[in-house]
């Protein structure tokens, strides 16, 4: 036979108990309830008092309950950002990575900028002796010969003997023409031989290249060797090839018969040069200049 459905607890006291408790409990909970719906009709104002002391009396538990609340959020938290440490790692490490880039590519920028204002300056200064400007795409690096290729051809007006030269001092001259290209020979090369003086001075002597970067400097007046590292060396314009006043190199070692000097301007730390006219053109036109200005008793003279 089944069982009844309301069992009464039996002989048991805890049963019984247990029981009487929660009848109690729910019948003053009721009461309770019905007296503060009674004092929340009859006097309001009573009643917000009553709340708000309730309230008081609660808000430590409630404050309590946030506080464990929140820590249990900021442990999350927390787990998910240590969980996630190494993508954000990575990312900020790529983040780095392309600000250095673009830090790097600001500064090669300014560079160019730089010497490219220079040019502008030069060009401006030099006026009729400039022919063209260029670019060098290409120098040799290990050869025994130091030749750099010139972007600016016979097209252009470039002719072998032209003097080249950068922002910063002389890179050579050109010994081969193409429509579009020209071959420059560089300082360097052994077989360039240029008459320089020193600043400020104005020393004469012979430079040759060495065919490894490196120039050796001469005086004309082998009696004198009192060069000294640091000193500047410029073109001096005799030979008729090079203006003069070129920066040319700086003495980097004094030899038991010179000095031992590096070319201030290289091929391979100037990409924008100009060609110039050989000196003794421009020499010879000023000078014809000159002469049809002054009267024809004094230019027979």
């Amino acid at each position: 036979m089944a069982p009844p459905r309301h069992r009464r607890p039996g002989f048991s006291r805890r049963a019984q108990y247990s029981l009487f408790v929660t009848y109690v409990l729910a019948i003053a909970g009721a009461v309770v309830a019905g007296v503060l719906l009674l004092i929340s009709i009859a006097d309001p104002k009573g009643f917000a008092v009553l709340r708000a002391g309730a309230a008081e009396v609660t808000a430590p538990i409630a404050n309590g309950f946030h506080a464990v609340r929140r820590s249990i959020t900021d442990m999350g938290e927390n787990m998910s950002a240590y969980l996630d440490a190494a993508s954000q790692n990575a990312d900020l490490k790529r983040q780095v990575a392309a600000n250095r880039t673009k830090l790097i590519q600001a500064d090669a920028l300014r560079v160019e900028n730089r010497e490219l204002k220079m040019l502008l300056n030069l060009e401006q200064e030099a006026g009729d002796q400039v022919v063209a400007l260029g670019n060098l795409v290409s120098s040799t690096a290990s050869s025994s010969r130091r030749i750099a290729i010139l972007s600016a051809g016979s097209s252009d007006g470039v002719a072998p003997g032209y003097p080249v030269r950068a922002a910063r001092g002389l890179i050579g001259r050109v010994i081969e023409t193409s429509p579009n290209t020209a071959k420059v020979l560089l300082l360097s090369d052994a077989e360039n031989v240029i008459p320089v003086i020193r600043v400020p001075d104005g020393l004469p002597a012979l430079a040759s290249g060495l065919g490894d970067g490196t120039i050796m400097v001469r005086p004309v007046d082998l009696g004198v060797n009192n060069f000294k590292r640091g000193q500047v060396m410029t073109t001096s314009g005799s030979g008729g090839l090079y203006p003069p006043n070129i920066p040319f190199a700086i003495i980097v070692r004094k030899t038991s018969d010179g000095a031992l000097a590096r070319p201030i301007a290289s091929a391979a730390s100037s990409e924008h040069v100009i060609v110039l006219k050989p000196y003794q053109q421009v020499a010879k036109k000023v000078l014809d200049e000159a002469l049809e200005a002054l009267p024809k008793s004094e230019a027979d003279e």
